[in-house]
């Protein structure tokens, strides 16, 4: 049976939506929104499905990159997700951006790795089936190194240039499609109980804390 699963990624200002049935990328949409996702995301969610001749209660799944990245952007996309899933008693997933990012690369082990801003990354090691070898971390990008498994990598980068001679790198320009297929692959939930992948904790309870 056909399943159409319908992917937002927001967690930084250059996200995408993307739809997915099957296997099949139907259609991948870039969005740069350098003032946030909030007041244009389901403008764009509208034309996307319009032009496929598409409504919403058509969509089997709903997913969502759920960080890391922009806390605020990763809220968004979230509160996006959840709700239509709510509103038409469809399932939803969350996905990991690192295992997003690791899933576009080619080799046995990817090192995904993002820009954590502040002289730090997000990391983290998937193998090609996008198991976790290496958990996810937030570390200076050096002791993140040292935390590697010995023997050949694939990093795949995202808004982070590693300074090593000679790695193979990928930046994948978009992730809502990776998103959709790793949502497609993975156990849908309900709707309420997805929650954000931060792994470092929002500037505001660091903030409270000290």
């Amino acid at each position: 049976m056909s399943r159409l699963i319908l992917a937002v990624d927001t967690t930084s200002e250059y996200g995408s939506l993307a739809l997915l049935r099957d296997e099949d990328l139907i259609d991948e949409v870039e969005v740069h929104a350098p003032k946030g996702f909030a007041h244009l995301l389901y403008g764009h969610l509208a034309e996307l499905l319009g032009r496929h001749a598409l409504k919403i209660a058509e969509v089997d799944c709903f997913a969502a990159a759920c960080g890391p990245g922009s806390f605020t952007g990763v809220r968004v996309g979230l509160a996006c997700i959840k709700g239509l899933a709510e509103a038409v008693g469809r399932p939803a997933v969350g996905v990991s951006n690192l295992q997003a990012i690791a899933s576009c690369g080619t080799a046995a082990l990817r090192a995904a790795v993002l820009d954590a801003h502040r002289g730090e990354v997000y990391g983290a090691v998937y193998d090609a089936a996008s198991r976790v070898v290496v958990p996810e971390v937030v570390a200076p990008f050096d002791a993140w190194l040292a935390m590697l498994p010995e023997g050949e990598l694939e990093f795949v980068v995202s808004g982070f240039t590693p300074p090593l001679a000679g790695a193979v790198t990928i930046a994948p320009r978009a992730l809502a499609g990776a998103v959709a297929r790793l949502a497609s692959r993975a156990e849908p939930q309900d709707p309420a109980a997805l929650d954000a992948n931060y792994v470092r904790r929002p500037d505001a309870e660091l903030l409270w804390k000290e």
